[in-house]
């Protein structure tokens, strides 16, 4: 045979013959503490509140966290009258920043802003989500593109400090959303998938910049709890994620949707959790999705290697596959559970009825 083959049509069968962990669910309680219930976690906030916890039971999530609040005011309030009231000790929603009120309040933005926080944790809200539009698209009050670390905005940052309410914080993308599309990106399908999740430099800042402005930030506000989203937007290089823990004890990271960055550099990916196995946050952003918790099970629980890191063979983040970190069942209980119920104050409690960890070795 001969001639090119299109990429698109590309679709190898891996012919390795390695063990294969079988895995239905984790294999004890967890907490979900990096999650949706709209479009990003599968539609699940027009369904009756019933329906979902009864899916957290079957999953064996004791506790999730929607971040979708950082939607709007009436995302929260909906959120709030709807799931947390159906199961307050099982679920809470974080509450946002409304950046397009900058350009109308000026000066006075941060601090009502803050304020405003202040009156979201009154309605039951538990921490602030920031979205990934700050840094990229958010302006000031002069039309300035605003800048992560800017001074004028501290008043929120403290504010939450001040209420107990983590900050999760998502200011990048994969490092390669932010090189040339060319044919050495190695997100080449993505983006063309999605050409909108390109941020080229310019127009947009420097990934090295955005990551910069971020460490500045966290260090800026020690007595504030920062949570860097997917392995704190920079899995790529678990080096400068360790480091910036290292000099700030006041951030978290999480793991969601970066098992494809984890799981293809399993060595490093390993000392990473064993040495900051304190500070790490079990979540999926997939949704309550059955097939998506077993599958980062099989990543923090087993030695597989070479499988995939979503559903289907090819989950479409990355021409790879990854390797299960094998993680000692101490360091598990941390990830799963431990981590988030000392950040959120919550208490043990025991696995869901009717659950029960299924693996098997083939």
């Amino acid at each position: 045979m001969t001639g090119d083959l299109p990429l698109s049509q590309f679709r190898p069968r891996s012919r390795l013959s390695v063990p294969e962990t079988r895995i239905t669910r984790p294999d004890r309680p967890f907490i979900d503490a990096h999650n949706h219930l709209g479009a990003f976690g599968g539609g699940w906030d027009q369904r009756d509140p019933a329906a979902f916890f009864a899916r957290l039971d079957e999953a064996g999530a004791v506790h999730y966290v929607d971040l979708d609040g950082g939607w709007g005011e009436d995302v929260l309030d909906d959120r709030l009258r709807r799931f947390k009231s159906h199961a307050p000790e099982r679920y809470r929603v974080y509450g946002g920043v409304d950046w397009g009120r900058w350009a109308e309040e000026g000066h006075a933005f941060a601090e009502r802003s803050a304020a405003r926080l202040a009156a979201q944790a009154a309605r039951g809200a538990q921490g602030l989500k920031i979205w990934k539009p700050f840094g990229l698209h958010v302006t000031d009050d002069r039309g300035a593109l605003a800048k992560i670390d800017d001074p004028r905005l501290g008043p929120i940052w403290a504010r939450a400090g001040e209420l107990g309410l983590p900050v999760m914080i998502h200011i990048a993308d994969p490092v390669a959303f932010f090189d040339p599309l060319t044919p050495e990106n190695e997100r080449w399908d993505e983006l063309h998938a999605h050409p909108d999740w390109h941020f080229p430099s310019p127009p947009f800042p420097p990934f090295d910049a955005l990551l910069g402005a971020f460490a500045r930030l966290v260090q800026r506000h020690p007595a504030t709890t920062f949570i860097g989203a997917h392995v704190g937007c920079y899995a790529e290089n678990l080096t400068w994620v360790s480091d910036l823990m290292e000099t700030c004890p006041n951030l978290y990271v999480d793991i969601s949707a970066r098992i494809s960055e984890l799981g293809r550099q399993p060595y490093s990916a390993r000392r990473f959790f064993l040495r900051h196995a304190d500070r790490i946050l079990f979540g999926t952003d997939a949704g309550p999705d059955l097939e998506t918790y077993a599958i980062y099970a099989r990543f923090l629980e087993t030695g597989d290697e070479y499988f995939s890191y979503g559903p289907g063979d090819s989950p479409g983040q990355g021409r790879w596959r990854i390797y299960g970190l094998h993680l000692p069942e101490d360091v598990r209980e941390k990830i799963y559970f431990a981590n988030a119920a000392r950040l959120f104050g919550l208490e043990t409690g025991p696995m869901p009825e009717d659950t029960t960890h299924q693996q098997e070795r083939t």
